[in-house]
Order: structure tokens, then C-alpha cells, then sequence
């Protein structure tokens, strides 16, 4: 499969990763091309590491793992939503999810 088309824009493209079975957004990381290869000839999640600049596969240390169930791109191909089955927690902070930090919410009075 081309993956060329999902880098036009630029060499990372952002995946937002998602619980299958609840739906949660569970975190962001960003593929470059050779990991969303790995990502879909393993089924594992593969991304680049901005801060270590290497390709890491989730869980690859901790075994929290996460299979993969459908990528999909969104209307520009410059985005990814990649589903999984996640096996323990997300985030390398022990949280299930990277998204635990309030910042903001609508005052309902």
C-alpha cells in the first residue's frame, strides 16, 4: 500500500488512539511513515518519538500493548484515528489514559 499521500504535509502525522470497546481517546503520538508500515504489517502500534528521535513499539517494555483494530484517516489524510484493544494502562504515567489533567469546563450555572 502508498502510504506516500498520508505525507504530503509533513514526515509525522499525528494518530489519535482510541479504546475500541469504550470509545476513550486514550493518547496522541505521532507515525512517521515507517511505523504506521510496521503499525499495519504487525498489528501493534508503532510511533516515532519526537523527544528520542527513534521509532518505539507501545508496550514493547511495559507489555501494556495495543492491538490494533482499524486505522482510519481523516478527510484531509493528514490525521489518523487508530483503534485498539489496550492492555493495561496508555499513558507512561500509569494512567489508563494520557488525558487526566482538567483544564477547562463550561460553568453550567
Amino acid at each position: 500500500m502508498d502510504l506516500k499521500p498520508y505525507f504530503k504535509k509533513a514526515e509525522l502525522i499525528p494518530a489519535i488512539v482510541v479504546d475500541d470497546e469504550n470509545g476513550d481517546v486514550l493518547m496522541l503520538a505521532y507515525m512517521n511513515e515507517e511505523s504506521l508500515r510496521r503499525t499495519m504489517e504487525t498489528g501493534y502500534t508503532w510511533f516515532w518519538s519526537r523527544s528520542r528521535q527513534e521509532l518505539w513499539n507501545k508496550g514493547a517494555t511495559s507489555g501494556h500493548t495495543q492491538k490494533v483494530v482499524s486505522i482510519t484517516a481523516d478527510c484531509d489524510d493528514d490525521a489518523l484515528l487508530v483503534r485498539v484493544h489496550q492492555k493495561g494502562p496508555a499513558c507512561h504515567t500509569g494512567s489508563r489514559s494520557c488525558f487526566f489533567k482538567p483544564l477547562w469546563q463550561e460553568n453550567k450555572d
